[in-house]
């Protein structure tokens, strides 16, 4: 057990960092195949929807998306000065931690919260059904591009439009990627935090230990 009283809190949160990018990255692998397969192929596989989708581009790109993608960014740069500039030759061990006593509750909660939140983002993955998406955009192409669309709407008296439909179904979808986008940003940014208020806990322990 002396091995782990020894243990450099600091150095193995650098270690633990690292395991938790690249398990992330390892589970999401098909995730990332199917969603930059179906980017590259919309241009080409279906050019109408894909100008559809461009007219409407601005409904992702919104504050509520940009701001929590900055928020993780600020904190992986101030996790970055304060390892390596600030405090780069750190040595906080588990026993000289458990001889403050008082921080030992703060470094054990925050601890926890990042563990907690690591895990559940890392095995809660979503599936990209790649095929239930072909056959939607390939509907809606369809409709975009062929000549019955405006039959249809001339027969029904303008009641049935499915160019308008397909717009409409368009706009929705972007709508529902943008809120899931801005959810898993501000998760990100929920998940940077928990990392960096337990790095600050143990060197800031570190700092206030000194001499």
């Amino acid at each position: 057990m002396t091995w782990l009283w020894d243990l450099n809190l600091i150095r193995f949160f650098d270690f633990y960092l690292a395991l938790a990018f690249l398990l992330s990255t390892f589970v999401r692998i098909r995730q990332y195949r199917a969603a930059l397969g179906l980017v590259f192929a919309v241009p080409e596989r279906w050019p109408r929807l894909f100008q559809l989708v461009r007219q409407h581009q601005s409904i992702l790109l919104t504050w509520g998306n940009l701001v929590p993608a900055a928020v993780a960014l600020v904190l992986c740069v101030v996790h970055t000065l304060a390892c390596r500039v600030v405090w780069p030759d750190a040595t906080l061990t588990l026993g000289r931690l458990a001889h403050t006593g008082a921080a030992v509750p703060a470094v054990a909660m925050l601890g926890l919260a990042m563990l907690g939140v690591d895990v559940y983002g890392i095995w809660n993955v979503g599936e990209l059904d790649r095929t239930e998406l072909d056959r939607y955009f390939d509907q809606a192409e369809y409709w975009l591009r062929s000549w019955t669309a405006p039959v249809v709407r001339v027969v029904t008296f303008g009641y049935v439009n499915p160019r308008q439909m397909v717009a409409a179904e368009v706009q929705t979808a972007l709508l529902s990627a943008g809120q899931l986008l801005n959810s898993t940003l501000w998760w990100v940014s929920v998940q940077t935090g928990l990392r960096i208020a337990y790095g600050l806990s143990i060197w800031l322990t570190f700092a206030l230990t000194q001499g």
